[in-house]
């Protein structure tokens, strides 16, 4: 690897074909790696893929030929949506041509076969039959050379390239058992022991395209759920220009475009109604079964379906920037980056058919020094190199983490990358921000007091300066007033104090709205905040918090957030699995105190700014524990980029989505431990797979070289370890969030 760090590094992610086994991919991410340039290179082998991190003077073309130097294709993927689409089809087109083709090939090679296992059959209930020599001959050359020919290729590109992989074993083991047998069969001395191993080549060809078919299948399964995502991406979208409705491509469309959604449609893009109502279908990218009402104000994201009624809708955003796309990148990242297991894998693979090759050689020759059978000491060695071809091996942990993402992917739960997976299994502690979290996150103006008794006055002032915040406290103020029919006046020099409230002008004067902590900055007194109303309101278990114009507080507002429905069944879902939970709120004790006792949360901290939460993250992982935080806000971001799992609710903010390693695509709280649980079943998944793919070499190589293990079984159960791999990962397909109902 040449990395120089003074440049910024990109990246590119690249579709290779051409890999048949781990070792393949091993040996081009290698490749890759030595490159000058190229700061880091990984290659997923269950993908097909390839993202690789490079400095400026390397350009996409220079690794599209490195590997092709290396015996691969590839083709660079645009991260574009359109051209992301259309990439995605090709690939699916050219999926679909090889699984038929491999298909076609197994058929043809299973017909001339079939004669060549009657014999064997017919022997084990007694009767004796057995083809001639030539007519053996006849029926295993086409499947030697045909069905063969795929793994010639791909061993002698190997070679070529200085590596070594699963097709080298293959074309070793059953030329091996071929020539032998042509060699008996037209230049040996004709005797009644002259054994032939053209079954044994057939067999073993036949029984590994097979592997290979079902194998192509399965992987096609467990990437289901990045192909169901790309297919919700509508082309067209129903452009409103004047007073006609025009039929416009998705890339024609720009930001504040108005566009009209018909009942049934997908939603071309995100955007916002402007206009009508409807019930729409998320479930596809939340999980959530039922219909969500929309009205005008809302929001809604491209790829959903619309319901019953028409929506007009201004268009929020577009192409790569859209939720749709994020998610996508989002799953596809998770499903391409390695585990640390897998790294693991990948040097055994490297050094893998090497050392098969020795023991197939040490085979050889041990039998011939040991009873001078070459029969014998052909069908060990041949076995031998067919056992161990290692597909299983590079197949164990992708598609367990495909498949373990996919599924989490249609819960609606999105896993940033292997390493998010790996921690959260871990997590002892979980810490929840509480507005928009355990809570519904939308409070509801319960007061509004006066000093000089004058309570709309006290709205429209504070409503007017809130106008532009996204403060869940400021959507009810402007909720409140708009009810009673208030005409607001937008604020100028509006400023946000994190954890305090916010400052702005109205009419030239400065208008305060916070805490107490808010009112000291501004040396406004106690006994002129009405601190024994505020007090009164927050024993209540309400928020309360101050209004000042200029120097002078006028009056106090108190609100109240009602905790989320399914928060408390949540909590005592953690709790069960031994998980500590804590609640951390920039609210007040009794504010804190109300919301922690109704969801039971071991602990609660109140007051606490948004660094002090980062703080209170650092300090537990200090002592010793394995720290997740959840939450949905701006303020919440440093805290989740600090903990050992960030957790963010899809309602949040962007900035708390991309620091997460985990996102929720609703704001659930029981899919919190629905997420903790998906990363334990892909895990265990990964290990499973790597039991079996090792097991199948642990076991069948001794059985193999000892002459205990014929070489048709080898193949059957070489072909065999990689279908129960990729198929024990698909069983992680039906996994689905418990007690969700």
């Amino acid at each position: 690897m040449n990395a120089h760090s003074a440049s910024p590094a990109t990246t590119v992610k690249l579709d290779i074909t051409g890999m048949t086994c781990a070792g393949c991919a091993s040996r081009l991410e290698k490749t890759l790696q030595a490159t000058d340039g190229v700061v880091n290179a990984t290659v997923n082998f269950a993908l097909e893929s390839a993202e690789v991190q490079h400095l400026p003077q390397v350009a996409a073309n220079d690794l599209l030929m490195v590997v092709s130097t290396a015996g691969f294709e590839a083709k660079e993927r645009h991260d574009e949506a359109e051209a992301a689409k259309k990439a995605h089809d090709e690939r699916e087109a050219q999926s679909h041509a090889e699984e038929r083709k491999t298909f076609h090939l197994f058929a043809f090679s299973t017909l001339l076969a079939i004669p060549l296992v009657i014999p064997m059959v017919l022997m084990a209930f007694g009767v004796q039959f057995e083809l001639s020599g030539l007519a053996q001959f006849a029926l295993a050359t086409p499947i030697q050379i045909f069905v063969g020919a795929r793994f010639y290729k791909g061993a002698f590109a190997a070679l070529r390239h200085g590596g070594a992989n699963m097709d080298v074993l293959v074309a070793l083991g059953t030329s091996a058992a071929y020539l032998f047998s042509v060699y008996n069969v037209f230049l040996a001395p004709q005797t009644h022991d002259t054994a032939l191993y053209f079954e044994a080549s057939a067999v073993i060809l036949t029984l590994i395209l097979l592997g290979k078919y079902l194998e192509i299948r399965a992987k096609r399964s467990t990437t289901a759920a990045v192909r169901s995502l790309f297919s919700l991406r509508p082309t067209t979208a129903n452009k409103i220009v004047g007073d006609k409705i025009i039929p416009t491509s998705i890339s024609d469309l720009r930001l504040g475009d108005y566009i009209v959604v018909k009942p049934g449609e997908r939603v071309p893009t995100d955007g916002i109604i402007e206009d009508g109502e409807s019930e729409l279908d998320e479930s596809m990218l939340t999980g959530e079964s039922l219909p969500i009402h929309k009205n005008t104000g809302d929001q809604v994201t491209g790829g959903t379906i619309n319901g019953s009624g028409a929506i007009f809708v201004r268009t929020t955003a577009l192409g790569e920037s859209t939720r749709l796309a994020q998610i996508i990148r989002l799953v596809e990242g998770a499903q391409a980056s390695k585990a640390p297991l897998q790294k693991l894998v990948d040097k055994v693979a490297a050094i893998f058919v090497p050392v098969i090759v020795l023991i197939a050689i040490a085979t050889f020759a041990g039998w011939m020094l040991y009873s001078g059978d070459v029969n014998a000491a052909v069908g060990a060695s041949v076995a031998v190199l067919v056992i161990a071809c290692p597909c299983a091996l590079g197949l164990a942990t992708p598609t367990a983490l495909v498949a373990g993402t996919g599924a989490a992917a249609k819960a609606g739960i999105l896993i940033r990358d292997i390493e998010a997976l790996e921690r959260a299994h871990k997590v002892d502690t979980i810490l929840f921000d509480k507005t928009g979290t355990l809570t519904v996150g939308k409070p509801v103006l319960t007061d509004a007091q006066a000093f000089d008794r004058n309570n709309d006055r006290l709205l429209l002032i504070a409503a007017s300066v809130q106008l532009g915040s996204e403060h869940p406290l400021a959507s009810a103020l402007i909720r409140a007033a708009e009810e009673k029919g208030l005409k607001l006046t937008r604020p100028r020099a509006v400023k946000a104090i994190p954890g305090k409230g916010l400052i702005g002008e109205l009419t030239g004067q400065q208008i305060a709205i916070g805490n107490a902590a808010l009112m000291e900055d501004l040396n406004i007194t106690p006994s002129m905040t009405g601190a024994g109303l505020i007090k009164t309101y927050e024993s209540a278990g309400k928020t309360a918090v101050t209004v000042a114009l200029g120097d002078r507080a006028i009056g106090v507002l108190a609100f109240v957030d009602q905790a989320r429905e399914t928060a408390k069944e949540a909590v005592a879902q953690l709790k069960q699995q031994g998980i500590r939970t804590v609640m951390l709120t920039g609210d007040t004790e009794l504010a804190a105190k109300t919301i922690a006792d109704q969801v039971g949360v071991d602990e609660y901290q109140a007051r606490v700014l948004p660094e002090g939460k980062n703080e209170v993250v650092n300090d537990l992982k200090e002592q010793g524990y394995i720290v997740a935080m959840v939450g949905d806000g701006i303020n919440d971001a440093p805290a989740l980029a600090a903990a050992d799992l960030g957790i963010a609710m899809g309602s949040g903010a962007d900035v708390a989505l991309e620091t997460a390693g985990v996102t929720l695509m609703r704001s659930e709280p029981k899919m919190i431990p629905a997420a903790l649980d998906i990363s334990k079943a892909t895990l265990r998944k990964i290990r499973q797979n790597l039991f079996w793919a090792f097991i199948y070499n642990i076991i069948g190589i001794p059985l193999a070289a000892f002459g205990l293990l014929s070489p048709v079984i080898a193949g059957a159960a070489m072909a065999m370890s990689s279908v129960s791999v990729v198929t024990n990962a698909m069983f992680l397909r039906r996994w689905k969030p418990k007690n969700m109902d």
